[in-house]
């Protein structure tokens, strides 16, 4: 820029401002949609239909034999599996489980810990009857 007149380097100093301006603002509009974007789907990827299903058959099968709520601890946990890639585990009296999370209660209450997972939410509850 030696042998460029005030002028000349003038407009070449504002040129650089300019596009150094434009690159800045790009950038901070493309984070901003990125935050915004992943904030959403956040939102949309909360399972709280499926927490509610896999929760009301669990409750549901707590009056059942133990046998019975083998068979449907078995398909509530392949299911959800399969269907929803996650992991689900719960506990009641009577049934053998591998994964299981001790829960206090007296001899009159039906006590069943739920656990889901998928990846994304983890949900953990205890839950007990009379």
């Amino acid at each position: 820029m030696a042998r460029l007149n005030d002028d000349a380097q003038w407009i070449v100093l504002m040129g650089f401002l300019v596009s150094f301006s434009f690159f800045f603002l790009a950038l901070v509009i493309n984070q901003s949609t990125v935050v915004g974007q992943t904030t959403a789907e956040s939102v949309i990827e909360f399972p709280k239909n499926d927490i509610r299903d896999v929760r009301s058959v669990i409750i549901h099968s707590a009056g059942f034999t133990s046998i019975e709520q083998k068979n449907i601890q078995s398909d509530i946990i392949n299911i959800s599996l399969s269907r929803k890639s996650a992991v689900v585990s719960y506990h009641q009296p009577g049934v053998p489980v591998m994964l299981f999370y001790n829960c206090i209660a007296g001899e009159s209450y039906n006590c069943t810990t739920i656990h889901y997972n998928n990846g994304v939410t983890t949900y953990h509850e205890n839950w007990t009857s009379p």
